[in-house]
């Protein structure tokens, strides 16, 4: 069983139906969370496939990241790929080597992105968060190229999207959207949701939606038509409840399933149907 430095983890009951993580970092749990206890993404895999989450979608979102999620892909027919420059590093590669720098890194996402097991662009946009407003063209000018990437290949595109949600769809929207578009842990409210709807962009909901203080998202939740709800972890980050606070992984998202289904008024079931057969649209049959 994975463990964090609190002790393991028990699995949740397992869900009524087959999911799919629709973003999971399997190659962060070592960089981020965990000493000599590093868990095998095998063993992340076997363990989420025992509670139903069947299938997962792989971000990797830097340079040396995307090289091995590609890798880790290939002999892993359950995991498919995203690669790109995630906003913050174009935003540190910019800040301290260059544009060159980041036109370099983002050409090499560009090669990575053509292998068979890439399903998508991203996770690229914006993050005001933690990236001062001097960097925002950096980041602006990085999600312009993935966009044209994500164009160009036929590809989904992931979206990262972090207090910044006015000018993400503008760049969006002036860059040309491709034709799917996911954002990754939506966190806009209703308005936003209903807008990025009309647009037919999927919205997927992750542990945040579990948070008792976060009312203005499950009201975003509840207006997303069916046909474009996704679900995802985000692992090993954004834990759902009752875990919150330790390392997430994709066998914990039942938590974040139920509590959409019980939101939506829906059977497990039928939630757990709808969000596989909406994955498998948006990021390509696998």
């Amino acid at each position: 069983m994975t463990r964090t430095e609190e002790g393991p983890v028990t699995p949740p009951t397992p869900l009524a139906a087959p999911v799919i993580d629709s973003h999971t970092h399997l190659n962060l749990h070592d960089r981020y969370l965990h000493g000599e206890t590093v868990p095998d993404p095998d063993e992340l895999l076997a363990i989420a496939a025992s509670v139903g989450v069947t299938k997962v979608v792989q971000i990797g979102c830097d340079v040396e990241y995307a090289r091995h999620s590609v890798e880790l892909a290939r002999s892993r027919p359950d995991v498919v790929v995203g690669v790109s420059v995630h906003p913050n590093d174009a935003a540190r590669i910019h800040e301290k080597q260059g544009a060159e720098a980041l036109d370099a890194a983002i050409d090499e996402i560009a090669e990575l992105a053509r292998d068979s097991v890439v399903h998508a662009v991203g996770e690229t946009g914006l993050d005001y968060y933690r990236t001062a407003e001097p960097l925002h063209a950096a980041q602006q000018h990085s999600f312009r190229r993935h966009i044209d990437l994500a164009n160009e290949l036929g590809k989904a595109l992931v979206i990262h999207d972090r207090d910044s949600h006015d000018d993400v769809i503008a760049v969006l929207e002036s860059q040309g959207a491709p034709e799917r578009v996911v954002f990754h842990c939506f966190s806009g409210d209703a308005d936003m949701a209903r807008y990025c709807a009309d647009r037919g962009w999927y919205l997927s909901f992750a542990g945040p939606v579990t948070y008792k203080a976060n009312e203005s998202l499950r009201e975003a939740l509840d207006v997303t038509p069916d046909h474009l709800l996704l679900v995802e972890t985000d692992a090993p980050y954004l834990t759902p409840v009752p875990h919150r606070g330790r390392a997430n992984a994709s066998y914990l998202m039942p938590h974040t399933v139920r509590l959409m289904a019980e939101r939506r008024r829906m059977d497990e079931a039928e939630l757990c149907r709808l969000l596989y057969d909406n994955t498998q649209r948006a990021f390509g049959a696998w």
